[in-house]
């Protein structure tokens, strides 16, 4: 069984700083990419950042220059955001793309998620 375990939020003023980091708990394979969603109540889950195997990046528009997501360890990523506006308030849900190949060589894809960290900015 896989599983995500998140870390890191809080609240923060406007302009301040938060780094939250996810880990990939579990036996797993491979780990494809992993990045983190966002969420705010009646608003669709924004995908923020995405980190890939070979270490490309991807980001929100909306956070280019503030946010940066890194591997730490092989199963740990971070993403540590910067110059925090109101806005960037939400739930931050970790995910990852991992793969499983059993002893008797089955190939399981799946995508994993964590429960989610509240980041909360006051203005």
């Amino acid at each position: 069984q896989v599983q995500l375990v998140e870390s890191g939020g809080g609240l923060v003023q406007t302009g301040g700083s938060l780094r939250l980091s996810c880990a990939v708990d579990g036996k797993v394979t491979r780990i494809d990419d992993m990045g983190w969603y966002r969420q705010t109540p009646g608003k669709e889950k924004e995908l923020v950042a995405v980190i890939v195997s070979d270490n490309s990046v991807k980001y929100a528009d909306s956070v280019k220059g503030r946010f940066t997501i890194s591997r730490d360890h092989a199963k740990t990523v971070s993403l540590q955001m910067n110059s925090l506006k109101p806005e960037d308030a939400a739930v931050y849900i970790c995910y990852a793309n991992v793969v499983i190949i059993s002893p008797d060589v089955e190939v399981v894809a799946m995508k994993s998620w964590g429960k989610g960290t509240l980041v909360t900015v006051s203005s």
